[in-house]
């Protein structure tokens, strides 16, 4: 009698360890890991290069003009700011492309976007400004705020001989 109440628990058991059965247990194994498992960690996208102030020479600053995938620098009164958020306007094939990579006070005081209001020694001695009327000052002074509340200023302009190494 041993046997005969022995030999239906070994079929039943038998029975739920069929093929069939196996692959559904594994995959709702697999499924409860996939559910269950911590996910990685958010990857954060890598932002631009820092910006380090920096001191620059007309030479220094003329790369700076947006070809290259470079950022676009130009000058204002000794300050130079990154306006490379205004790529289509001072980058290459923008209206203002003239004053990338250069110091742009006389055009700007002058109300003049022409290539003739660029210095055109770059290893001589920067634009005083000197012969610009009252109301050119105030026209430049205006915009140099303007840039100071849009674009960051990463460096100043001196002429190459008061450049310290």
């Amino acid at each position: 009698m041993s046997d005969a109440s022995t030999a239906p628990a070994a079929t039943q058991a038998a029975s739920i360890a069929t093929p069939v059965n196996l692959i559904l247990f594994t995959l709702l194994l697999v499924l409860a890991y996939h559910r269950l498992r911590p996910s990685p960690p958010p990857v954060i996208p890598k932002g631009p290069p820092p910006t380090v102030f920096k001191t620059f020479t007309p030479p220094e600053l003329v790369p700076f003009n947006g070809e290259n995938d470079k950022p676009i620098y130009f000058a204002v009164r000794g300050q130079v700011f990154d306006v490379s958020a205004g790529r289509n306007f001072y980058g290459p094939g923008g209206p203002y492309e003239n004053f990338a990579g250069r110091d742009a006070s006389r055009g700007l005081a002058c109300g003049s976007f022409d290539e003739d209001m660029l210095t055109k020694d770059l290893h001589g001695p920067l634009d005083d400004l000197k012969d610009l009327g009252e109301e050119q000052m105030s026209s430049l002074a205006d915009w140099e705020g303007r840039f100071q509340e849009k674009y960051l200023v990463v460096g100043k302009l001196v002429s190459e001989g008061e450049k310290k190494e």
